[in-house]
């Protein structure tokens, strides 16, 4: 098994950890990512254990120099809300298609229990993988921004 660094609240990532994750985030996702200030956000959530449920992030490469990375926040619930949310998963493009993220998510999923909701564009090649590993779409999301 491929070597993967895991973080979470009992082992958090530091400040410097965040800023450098957050940039190859950004980078990697490209079209299909946030601005590096939803990301950070979303690090801080993941990273915390106090004040919500928290979340795992999951690693491989050396920091700065990342080749791939997974940000899962919990969600608290269970059954009509999956219990994890898989915000953020980039693999670098120079490693793409050479099954590092499928050696990922499979890593991730012998670390967790209960079900996983993700969100991807219709467009992102990333949904073959998905699907490929049992994930359906079983809903049309809506939101209302304010």
């Amino acid at each position: 098994m491929l070597g993967f660094k895991t973080f979470s609240p009992a082992d958090p990532l530091s400040v410097n950890q965040k800023n450098w994750l957050a940039d190859f985030l950004v980078m990697e996702l490209g079209e299909f990512g946030d601005p590096k200030q939803d990301v950070l956000k979303c690090l801080d959530y993941a990273m915390r254990s106090k004040t919500g449920p928290g979340g795992l992030v999951i690693l491989a490469g050396e920091f700065p120099e990342l080749e791939a990375a997974l940000v899962l926040n919990h969600t608290g619930m269970s059954g009509y809300i999956p219990e994890h949310i898989l915000v953020y998963f980039a693999v670098s493009e120079k490693l793409r298609g050479k099954g590092l993220g499928k050696n990922m998510l499979e890593f991730l999923l012998t670390k967790i229990d209960g079900g996983i909701a993700l969100h991807v564009e219709p467009s992102n090649p990333a949904i073959r993988l998905y699907e490929k590993l049992g994930f359906s779409n079983k809903y049309l999301e809506m939101r209302l921004l304010r």
